[in-house]
């Protein structure tokens, strides 16, 4: 199956291009979407000698992180996806993150703007999301008997203060280095969004706004 993965949510711009033979992939560590996205995209396409009709699927990451960079990798998949009729799947980046077969409790983290924090805590009994001040998520989330925790994802904020509350820590490494890559992988297993306007982002904790004066 040939895949397209788009994301802008975790770590800047990054797209891979699975062609069924090799895995093709272009990122940034910046939030460059909007200036190189679309040729990003093309160059990816030119690399594998197809066009954007010769895929199966196109996939996206749907957040929750960068605000403004779900946007536009979301924009860019559903127009791509209305222009081209494939189907369209989206990733959430708890899962982008989370490794294959990672050992239980794990909490997914992602970083919003300074001082906040979108996390995924899974279990074997399912899982449970927040988003907000660090103290706050982690109080929503995690039990009050302390054990083993297994942390993946944005976690220079929140190790000190899970270990603080008597956990003991281990940072697991991501999916994939290059979070497109990770949603290419996953896009093979998933069933496609119905239309692509029926995908629905995940912006997490909604930036700031400052109020104009009168």
């Amino acid at each position: 199956m040939k895949v397209l993965a788009l994301d802008a949510a975790l770590g800047g711009f990054s797209a891979a291009l699975d062609d069924g033979v090799r895995l093709h992939v272009s990122a940034s560590g910046r939030q460059d979407a909007l200036e190189a996205g679309l040729a990003r995209i093309e160059g990816l396409l030119g690399e594998a000698g197809l066009r954007l009709r010769d895929l199966d699927v196109l996939a996206v990451g749907l957040g929750p992180g960068s605000f403004t960079g779900v946007r536009i990798a979301v924009s860019y998949a559903k127009s791509l996806a209305y222009g081209s009729g494939l189907p369209l799947v989206g990733v959430s980046s708890y899962d982008a993150l989370e490794p294959d077969a990672a050992p239980l409790p794990v909490l997914a983290v992602v970083q919003g703007r300074r001082g906040v924090i979108c996390a995924r805590l899974h279990t074997a009994d399912g899982g449970a999301t927040a988003c907000g001040a660090t103290a706050e998520v982690l109080d929503r989330l995690l039990p009050a008997d302390p054990g083993m925790l297994h942390v993946v994802g944005n976690t220079e904020d929140v190790l000190s203060e899970i270990a603080e509350r008597g956990w003991t820590v281990r940072a697991l490494p991501p999916r994939a280095d290059v979070p497109a890559v990770a949603i290419a992988q996953l896009a093979h297993h998933r069933a496609p969004s119905p239309t692509p306007h029926a995908l629905a982002p995940d912006y997490g904790e909604a930036p700031a706004v400052t109020q104009r004066k009168p």
